[in-house]
Order: C-alpha cells, then sequence, then structure tokens
C-alpha cells in the first residue's frame, strides 16, 4: 500500500512528458525485480521493503491503464471494458489463492514468488517494445497536439508554447491536484467511492470474525473470500454492460451507482439480521454483487469528468483517496467500535448503513450541472439540424469534426 500510494502520483505526473506504455513497462520491470526480492528475502524487513516496491508495479497501471482501456474501447462499450479490466482484481485474487497454495505446498513460498516474476516478464518486455502511444490531451515534450485530437486543450497549448518549462515538476503537480478540486463532479464522486471503500474495506478484514462470531462459521476465510470473488466478479461485469446499455454519459453512472449501492446496502443490511446462515449468505451475496457493479462506473466518471489531461492525476488521486481516507482507517475504526459495544451483528449493521451514506452522495451527482461536458465520445451526440453531430466538444463547447470513420 506504501508504495502504491506514493508512485500513483508520480506515475501519473510523468505520464504528461513519458510515453504511458513506456511508464507502465518501467513499473512492471520494479514489480518483477521486487517479487525476486520478496523470493530471496532474508528477514522480515528485507520482504516488508521488497513488498513496498511491488506497489509500484501496481501504480504504473492504476494511474495510465484506465484512461487508455477508455480512449481504446468502442464508444459504446467503454463501460465494459472498463468493467473488465477491474474484474481483474477478484479474480487475480482467486487465482492467486490457488497458484500460492499449489506452488507453495508443493515447492515452498519462496518459488510462488519467482513464478511471479517469471509470469510477467513478457508484459514488461511488450510495455518496453510495443508502438508508442499517448493519451488524449497530453502533448509529449512540447510536440504539436497528437492526432486523438487535433485542437489542443488548454493544457497542450501550455505544453506546446512552453509555459510549464518553468515550473518544477512539484508546482505543476499541485497546480493539477487544485484543477481536480475544482471538478465537482469528480469531487462528488470519489467522496462516494471513498465511503463505499470504507465499508468494503472493513468487511473484508473483519467479515470473518464477524461470521464466525454471529453464525459460528468453521470455515468463515473460504465463505466470505467466496462470496467476494463471485459477487465482485459477476458484479463488476455487469455494472459495466448495463451502464453501456444505458448509455455511457456521467448522470446515467450517478443514477447506476446511487441505486446499486442503495439496494446493495439494502440486501448486506438485511443479511445480519437474519440468524440463519444460509439466509444470510444469499442475501449477501446478493448484495456484494449489487455493490461492485459499482466499479466500472465509479472509474468512468472519475475519467471523464475531468478534462483530458488530467484522467491519469484523477485515477491516481481517486486511489490513493479511497485508501487513506477509506479501507485503511475503517478496519480500525470498526475495531475500536466493536470494543465499545461488543456485540458483532450490532457491529455488521453499523457498518452495513454507510453504504447508505455513499449511496447519497452518488445521487447528488445526478443533479449536477454540465455533468458530461468532458465526455466527449458520448453515444448520444448533440443533434444539428435533424443530423447527428460527429464531432467531439472540447472543454470550451466548441466542436472538432474528426475525420475518423
Amino acid at each position: 500500500m506504501v508504495g502504491l500510494l506514493l508512485a500513483s502520483p508520480i506515475f501519473a505526473s510523468l505520464a504528461k512528458s513519458i510515453n504511458p506504455f513506456r511508464l507502465i513497462a518501467v513499473g512492471l520491470s520494479v514489480w518483477t525485480l521486487s517479487a525476486i526480492g520478496c523470493g530471496i528475502s532474508i528477514g522480515f524487513w528485507t520482504i516488508t521493503v521488497c513488498r513496498m516496491l511491488v506497489g509500484v508495479g501496481e501504480a504504473s497501471f492504476i494511474s495510465l491503464a484506465a484512461p487508455f482501456i477508455d480512449e481504446n474501447a468502442p464508444v459504446n462499450q467503454r463501460s465494459a471494458w472498463l468493467g473488465i479490466f477491474y474484474m481483474c482484481i477478484p479474480t487475480g485474487v482467486a487465482l492467486g489463492y490457488v497458484y500460492g497454495g499449489l506452488v507453495g505446498d508443493g515447492y515452498g513460498w519462496r518459488y510462488a514468488f519467482f513464478g511471479e516474476a517469471v509470469l510477467m516478464v513478457p508484459f514488461v518486455v511488450l510495455g518496453f517494445v510495443m508502438r508508442p502511444l499517448q493519451l488524449k490531451g497530453i502533448s509529449m515534450e512540447k510536440e504539436v497536439p497528437n492526432s486523438f485530437d487535433e485542437k489542443s486543450t488548454d493544457d497542450e497549448a501550455i505544453w506546446s508554447s512552453g509555459g510549464y518549462t518553468s515550473c518544477s515538476p512539484f508546482t505543476r503537480f499541485w497546480e493539477d491536484v487544485k484543477a481536480l478540486l475544482c471538478e465537482k463532479i469528480y469531487v462528488v464522486n470519489v467522496l462516494g467511492y471513498i465511503t463505499y471503500n470504507f465499508v468494503i474495506g472493513a468487511y473484508s478484514y473483519w467479515g470473518p470474525k464477524a461470521g464466525y462470531s454471529i453464525y459460528n462459521m468453521t470455515n468463515a476465510d473460504l465463505l466470505f473470500g467466496g462470496i467476494t470473488i463471485v459477487g465482485g466478479i459477476v458484479g463488476t461485469l455487469s455494472g459495466g454492460f448495463i451502464l453501456d446499455r444505458m448509455s455511457s454519459t456521467i448522470p446515467n453512472a450517478f443514477k447506476l451507482l446511487s441505486t446499486s449501492t442503495f439496494f446493495g446496502a439494502v440486501f448486506c443490511f438485511s443479511a445480519f439480521c437474519f440468524k440463519s446462515m444460509h439466509v444470510f449468505v444469499v442475501l449477501f451475496l446478493i448484495g456484494e454483487i449489487l455493490v461492485f457493479a459499482t466499479q466500472g462506473p465509479v472509474n468512468f466518471v472519475s475519467i471523464h469528468s475531468v478534462r483530458p489531461s488530467l484522467r491519469p492525476l484523477a485515477m491516481a488521486m481517486s486511489t490513493v483517496s479511497i485508501h487513506v481516507f477509506g479501507d485503511v482507517p475503517s478496519s480500525p475504526l470498526v475495531g475500536v467500535l466493536q470494543d465499545k459495544i461488543r456485540n458483532w451483528r450490532t457491529s455488521t449493521l453499523i457498518l452495513s448503513s454507510v453504504l447508505f451514506l455513499a449511496a447519497g452522495i452518488w445521487f447528488i451527482g445526478v443533479f449536477l450541472h454540465n455533468a458530461d461536458k468532458y465526455n466527449q465520445d458520448n453515444e448520444n451526440p448533440t443533434s444539428t439540424n435533424g443530423k447527428l453531430n460527429t464531432g467531439t466538444s472540447n472543454e470550451h463547447g466548441t466542436t472538432k469534426t474528426s475525420a475518423e470513420p
């Protein structure tokens, strides 16, 4: 987590001057070397430092992969593509348990790390050799605006005129952060995401303990892990596909976020009210599917609520925020709550009710004005004189007619 949180903003800032694919390749190189370091570690602090550096590799993906996927996906499948990407998190967890168990039991835990490093090498090579592609709204090394958008944004114009050359990277970073904080839609989305992750983080940490205490589960870890994996895969995929069917706009994304989270809260809250473990499992699984349906839409909003040049940083700061203010403090706070009331059923009911707050915050986003001002590839373009306008609008409302089919 330390490596992830520190490196995410750095990678996002570097993306303005270095090709994102090369940054991902560098990040994955650090990840590979760190995995090897974990395998040859000789003590607690060596494996701890290597685990921190593993987060650097993850950071290169967090801030750069999602904007790249969004820009290259078909317009009517953007949310589904993002959903598939974020589905890899619960899928990777599931595969990791199987892989770690088989390799660890058969050859020892060190070989599990070595195997990870070997599996990553082809992707490191691809990152270095693939044809350079740059993200929309970012002009590399004061070049002319890229082929994604022939009409530059304000940020591109500043770069091409050398306006940023006299500023330090630290100054540019804080200027960009302040620009993010001025985007009300982005801020509301992240606040909802923080509240949501507050609950999900505490579920993952305290769920098995609560399940054992309330329902006397003998295999609480396996059961909660299975529910999370199934709910994560089904919910994440479903959320992305549903938003695409609704048409991928920010107001629709907020409607899906608030509705799915609200009903997910209802099922999760209700699950802990029943004394039957079987009823609990069914209701909690439905609730997990509903709350995980937010993954595609919430990241879609983070990407499209800011101008293109800020999208990598938007993803990075969203990740930093949901961890620093969400799932990291939630586990100890729930532990303090449980020490006070000493009743796991009551503690989980209080925790689950926080999901209603997340739904309420996202519901505010439905009513925010100019929600789609940066959503240039909206699949329902504005009609002009009875004909569809196939151009894209920049942040000032002017339109560029695309030469692409």
